[in-house]
This record gives structure tokens, sequence and C-alpha cells, in this order.
């Protein structure tokens, strides 16, 4: 029970600061110390800006000092990467290209082989592409997804069907365009036929 008493009082003596706080009266509004706090802060953003504009030169200074003591293997071994990068995106490109070409003949859509199959497979060391490796895969490629072959007499056509549209319940003969005017002429004149 002592504990309990002694955990009681603690609670109550955070209860009793808390209090304090709320005692203290907000100062009123003063327009003149507001003006000055405004004058000393626009004051202290123009020597900052204007600190900031003789330090942007120094800034650049440095970064040209840095790229100078780059020794010349690292300026050529970043120039390396950047051409290794290049060349690696043409070899692609030429691939997707060499199969997109080799699928136009049989595929529907020839993007499609492109994307599903891994162009750098077909890459060797040298840089030379294999046709023989592409057209094997994408015979493959057409025996696992077949709807993906181009259609025999090109893309399907609709079929007109003369039963549908305005005439097309089956049960009305279609009219001549000329007795369906004179029909209408006699309904506005007044006039049948």
């Amino acid at each position: 029970m002592p504990e309990e008493t002694e955990t009681e009082q603690v609670e109550q003596q955070p209860q009793g600061t808390e209090a304090a706080p709320e005692a203290v009266e907000p100062e009123p509004f003063d327009l003149e110390r507001a003006q000055e706090k405004i004058r000393k802060a626009n004051s202290e953003n123009k020597n900052l800006r204007e600190r900031l504009k003789e330090l942007e030169p120094l800034a650049a200074k440095a970064r040209e000092l840095e790229d100078a003591q780059k020794s010349e293997a690292e300026r050529l071994t970043e120039q390396l990467t950047a051409e290794r990068e290049r060349a690696s995106k043409a070899t692609r490109t030429a691939v997707a290209a060499k199969v997109e070409a080799l699928a136009a003949k049989t595929f529907a859509d020839p993007e499609d082989a492109a994307g599903a199959l891994n162009l750098a497979d077909y890459v060797d060391d040298s840089g030379s592409i294999d046709t023989e490796r592409i057209k094997a895969d994408l015979a493959a490629l057409l025996e696992r997804k077949p709807h993906w072959a181009r259609q025999e007499g090109g893309p399907r056509r609709p079929a007109p069907d003369r039963t549908q549209g305005s005439s097309g319940n089956g049960s009305r003969t279609p009219m001549k365009p000329e007795d369906e005017f004179a029909g209408w002429l006699g309904n506005v004149l007044g006039q049948t036929r």
C-alpha cells in the first residue's frame, strides 16, 4: 500500500506543473515591435542573399578544381563507361529490329515476339547477331503461342448482313429508295398512294 501512495504523489506533481503555463497571460500586440522584427528578418535575409551571391562563384571554382584534380585515367574511365552504355543500347536496338524483321513474316504483331524473347541471348562476344538462333526461337515461340501467328488471307473483314439495319427484321421486304421517298412525300402532303 505505501507504494500506491508514492505513485499517486508522482502523478500529482506533473499536474501541478501543467497549470503554471496556463497562468501566463499573452502579451498585447505591439505594432512597432512587430515591424522591428520584420525589418530585422528582412535585413538578415538580404545579407544572406548577398553572401550566397559571393559564394556561388567560389563553389563553381571548387568544382572546376575538383575536376582538374581528377586523373586522366578517371576521366577516360568515365568516357569509356558512357561509350559502352551507348554501344550496348545500339546493339539492343539492332537485335530488336532484326527479331521484328524476321517475325514480320509469321507473327501478326512482330513487337510481341521481340518483347517475349531475351534479346541479349542473340549477340555473341564479337557483337554479331545470330539470326539462325533467332529463327529457331521464333518458331518455338509460335508453337507455344499459336494465337500470335499471322492469319492466312490477311485480316478478317466483316461480312455485310442485309437482314440487319432498318429493313432487316426479315419479315419486311426492302423498299426501293424512290418508293420510300414517295411514301414520305405522300404523308407530308396528306396524300396516300
